[in-house]
């Protein structure tokens, strides 16, 4: 965790942005050449002593040709100025974390003047994580590398506490395969992926609809509403016309439908905006019903 006298004077700031600027683009590059430096990424790509006797480094060669094939869209040799686009650089940095080592030195080879090399696998993961998420914490980036050096997109903390002791128990299993999936969907830094979280949490709202007993979508709906605030209660009333807006919201933005008559949404903040505040509807009648939540 960073000590920096603005992190601890002023505390550290939100986490909202979703773009890799030049900026932090240039820290990302100069974290990624140290460690090509040092020898690091020669866990996964080492270079070979002239001798053969043992490994002494990074094969940078070997490093970028892989890296092209499984992140084509990276140009290689990496540039400090030309800032990749924000999915292709955290695909860069997972590539990074499933190649990165702390080098030990072991005997030293007077001839070629190098050291020979081993790596300590965890070590080395755990530096790399920890200066990658420093850089974005600093930058008030919304992304963070997991221990296992897996890309993820950072969530406001009421958001992120709701989301992560939510628990999805409707009796019913589609329900909450959507609601699982929601979840897991709006931490992706693809914008599309979010979106599609934001799908998934409307169906399963749908579906909430109708599992209590009833004649009809609108009566099972009633019954649903009756159980989490006493009938003709102003709290009830809430509900209700919570419930209407979010219907119509999901009627008229392009949200579980694509006609050409629905609005698209534009931005990330939209889509956030949309799923914390159908999420914390959808908790609150799962608690109120015994669904979970």
């Amino acid at each position: 965790m960073s000590t920096y006298f603005t992190d601890r004077e002023y505390g550290v700031r939100p986490s909202t942005i979703d773009i890799i600027d030049e900026r932090l683009w240039a820290g990302l590059y100069s974290l990624i050449q140290t460690r090509i430096g040092d020898g690091s990424f020669g866990q996964r790509f080492p270079e070979q002593c002239p001798d053969g006797n043992s490994p002494c480094g990074c094969d940078e060669q070997a490093f970028g040709r892989v890296l092209g094939a499984e992140v084509p869209w990276i140009e290689w040799p990496l540039s400090p100025s030309e800032v990749p686009d924000t999915p292709v650089i955290l695909d860069l940095l997972e590539f990074c974390a499933g190649a990165v080592g702390e080098p030990t030195q072991g005997a030293y080879h007077s001839f070629f003047r190098h050291y020979h090399l081993s790596w300590d696998r965890d070590a080395g993961l755990a530096r790399f994580v920890a200066d990658v998420n420093l850089l974005f914490r600093r930058n008030a980036v919304a992304f963070e590398l997991t221990a296992t050096g897996q890309a993820r997109r950072t969530l406001p903390q009421p958001l992120a506490d709701a989301l992560g002791w939510a628990l999805f128990r409707t009796g019913d299993a589609e329900t909450d395969r959507l609601l699982e999936a929601a979840r897991q969907r709006i931490l992706s830094p693809k914008p599309e992926d979010r979106q599609d979280a934001l799908e998934k949490l409307w169906d399963a709202f749908e579906r909430l609809k109708t599992l209590e007993p009833g004649a009809n979508k609108r009566q099972q709906a009633d019954a649903l509403l009756d159980r989490v605030a006493s009938p003709g209660s102003g709290f009830r009333q809430v509900l209700e016309r919570e419930a209407k807006e979010l219907t119509d919201i999901g009627n008229s933005f392009r949200i579980r439908h694509s006609e050409t008559t629905q609005e698209a949404l534009t931005s990330p903040d939209q889509v956030d905006y949309l799923f914390t505040r159908m999420f914390a509807f959808v908790r609150a009648i799962l608690k109120g019903t015994g669904r979970g939540g």
